[in-house]
């Protein structure tokens, strides 16, 4: 079993930044793609970026040229760095990661972001 823990998580005025963080343990040579979903109160999980093996990303349109995803394969960790943040950013986020396939084989616990106005 694959084990995801996430931080950075935090509280941040408009225009400000945030660093997530999701590390992996366990059984981790069957991850292929990791990544963020974001859920905020009456909203749909809502997909906000990803990130492949070889370091291919996509992003969300919403967060497009505000947020940037790695990982550091040697460290089984992929970060989301959330830069200018806007109130309709804040949201539970949640580190996923998929098996070869591209299936979500688990998710993080989430860690909630709020951004104030």
């Amino acid at each position: 079993q694959v084990q995801l823990v996430e931080s950075g998580g935090g509280l941040v005025q408009a225009g400000g930044s945030l660093r997530l963080s999701c590390a992996a343990s366990g059984t981790i040579a069957s991850i292929n793609a990791m990544g963020w979903y974001r859920q905020a109160p009456g909203k749909q999980r809502e997909r906000v970026a990803g990130i492949t093996t070889d370091k291919t990303t996509d992003y969300a349109d919403s967060v497009k040229g505000r947020f940037t995803i790695s990982r550091d394969n040697a460290k089984n960790t992929v970060y989301l760095q959330m830069n200018s943040l806007k109130p309709e950013d804040t949201a539970v986020y949640y580190c996923y990661c998929t098996d070869v396939l591209g299936s979500i084989r688990k998710w993080g616990q989430g860690t909630q972001v709020t951004v104030s106005s």
